[in-house]
Formats: structure tokens, C-alpha cells, sequence
């Protein structure tokens, strides 16, 4: 199944002098500006019937139109994974993610992701690019996550993630005892040795997280987390790097460091707790079609709940001996 793709617009006066790549998402917002430049690049778009380069000048008065076709996504199939739905309507689909689960095909994990499930439940998504995925959570992480069932949502959603309009704020629990919040702005980019994990690097990309305390414990620490840019693994990254790693990050966390008397049970679920002990709680976001401001809120998971009250018990015991 794909998608014909058939628009027309004459470019107005006022963009006199302006460059054919910078005009086109002027005359076609529904979509983005990386996707019209590739069907520029592929002779999709036409200037009064020729190709033109994108940094071309136009002088107004041209008919610019695009015909192309969008292929499905063949090379992924569907797979009846369940889905546990939050919010949905004809535009967008919000989803609980949860523990395990891959987002996005990668080596080693061809099948059983998010976009398998969603290329089954939804099969009109394969015409969306990424089947409609616009931001991720790692494997271990649960939470909510938005998925844009037509490419006008998905253009608008990339969109209010780059303006970061888009509020996500998240739940941790972490290693050490906070006396505060605080804001981390420290640069994100790939590992210098290890190409599989990121780091905070002097030429990485700006990142930024807000934290705030929502309970301490003995030796360890409850969390809320708010971003303002999205890079890989950017809170497990900042929680390492300002020595308040992750519960349960096999990546970042580092070796487990438990208090005095610390009872056997306590021990034994800080230590099987396998996942990074990280939940995304509230989405917020502006809707792609009526532009009214949405949020919703999810609740813990059970593990996550089972761990804190392992912590409180612990806390709770070591006041009253």
C-alpha cells in the first residue's frame, strides 16, 4: 500500500529573491522542511514544469508542483503486540510503553517492537514515515509516548519537539541523597571509546534537564525530571554525570551504593531490579489538527511503586531502631 501525493501553488510576490528550498515549507507547512528538500533532490517538485536546485532563487509568479509517491513500509511487518492505549483519534495515538519493549527496528531487534505493533493495530500508518514514532523511550524505560497517524500530525508534533513546546517530565529514583533540584545544561554526544553509550563532551549537543526532589531516602533519592531538548539517554546520562546515577542502569549506574543496616529484602531489590528505575509520567503537547494545549498523566508502574516502598519501609525502619 501506498500513499500519491498530487499539490500545486504559484509562489506569491513577497518571496521574490527567497531560495526554492526555503519557499517550498512556506507553501506547504503539512510538511517538513528535510522531507520537501529530499523530494526536490529526487525531481519529485517542479518549477513551471522543470527541476530546479534547492538553493535556486524564485521571483514569484512560479507554479510549483510535487507529485510523488510514499512507500509503505514494506521491509517491516506487523505483529499482533498489545497495546495499551491512552488517548487516540484520527490524528494522534498516545501509548503507555512498557518495560522491554523496543520502540524502533534496529540490528538485533528486527520484530517485536512498538513500530510492529503499530504497523498491525494501524496498518494505514505505514504511510507515515517511522510509522508515525516521532520520539522514543529506551527499552527499559515505561511511560507515555506520542505516535502521529498522518504525516500533517507528525510534520507539527517534530516540530513542537524542536520548538520545545512539547512538555515531558519524567520519575526517577536514583543513587545518593539529594538536598535539592537543580537544572543540568551540559553538552551530549557520542562516547569517545565506547560507541555505544553517550557522554557529556565539550563539542556534544545542548542539553538541558530540570530535576526536583520529591522524597529522599536513606542512600537513595525520588526525582521528577522535566526535558528541554531530547538527545539519547539524556537524563541517565546527566544523573551520571552529576554522581546521582539511575537505579537498576546497567549503562550508567555504576556499582550499587547501600547504606548501614540495610535489611537483606532491600538489598535483594535494589539489585534485581534490572531496568533503569526511570518512568515517563506526563506528556503535554498542542494538538496537530485543533491546536488545543493536551496533557495526560500515567501512574508508576508496578515494579517502580514496589521498589519505592521498599526504600520507605527501609527509611521508615532505620528512624524507629
Amino acid at each position: 500500500m501506498s500513499e500519491h501525493i498530487e499539490l500545486e501553488g504559484r509562489v506569491p510576490s513577497e518571496y521574490t529573491g527567497k531560495r526554492f528550498d526555503q519557499i517550498l515549507p512556506l507553501l506547504f507547512p503539512d510538511y517538513s522542511r528535510s522531507r520537501l528538500t529530499a523530494w526536490i533532490k529526487d525531481g519529485a517538485v517542479l518549477v513551471d514544469g522543470k527541476k530546479e536546485k534547492p538553493r535556486e532563487k524564485l521571483y514569484g509568479g512560479e507554479v510549483i508542483t510535487i507529485d510523488v509517491v510514499i512507500e509503505d513500509m514494506e521491509n517491516h511487518e506487523g505483529e499482533d503486540i498489545p497495546l495499551d492505549i491512552v488517548y487516540e483519534d484520527d490524528h494522534i495515538l498516545v501509548v503507555n510503553k512498557p518495560a522491554g519493549l523496543v520502540v524502533h527496528p534496529a540490528v538485533g531487534n528486527r520484530t517485536g517492537t512498538l513500530l510492529n505493533a503499530l504497523l498491525f493495530h494501524y496498518p494505514a500508518i505505514a504511510q507515515v514515515p517511522r510509522a508515525g514514532i516521532v520520539h522514543r523511550l529506551d527499552m527499559d524505560t515505561t511511560g507515555l509516548m506520542v505516535v502521529a497517524k498522518t504525516i500533517q500530525a507528525q510534520t507539527d508534533l517534530v516540530m513542537q519537539l524542536q520548538d520545545r513546546s512539547m512538555g515531558r517530565e519524567y520519575e526517577a529514583i536514583t543513587f545518593g541523597v539529594m538536598t535539592g533540584g537543580g537544572c543540568i545544561e551540559e553538552p551530549i554526544g557520542r562516547h569517545a571509546t565506547n560507541r555505544l553509550k553517550m557522554a557529556v563532551i565539550a563539542m556534544g549537543k545542548e542539553a538541558v534537564t530540570h530535576y526536583r526532589l520529591l522524597e529522599k531516602f536513606r542512600a537513595h533519592s525520588h526525582v521528577r525530571l522535566k526535558l528541554e531538548t531530547g538527545r539519547t539517554h539524556q537524563i541517565r546520562v546527566h544523573m551520571s554525570h552529576i554522581n546521582y546515577p539511575l537505579v537498576g542502569d546497567q549503562t550508567y549506574g555504576g556499582r550499587a551504593r547501600l547504606p548501614k543496616g540495610i535489611e537483606e529484602e532491600t538489598v535483594s531489590k535494589l539489585r534485581n531490579f534490572k531496568r533503569q528505575a526511570l518512568h515517563a509520567k506526563k506528556l503535554e503537547l498542542w494538538h496537530p489538527a485543533t491546536g488545543e494545549q493536551m496533557s495526560w498523566e500515567i501512574d508508576l508502574p508496578d515494579d517502580f511503586k514496589e521498589l519505592l516502598e521498599v526504600l520507605i519501609e527501609d527509611a521508615e525502619g532505620y528512624e524507629e531502631y
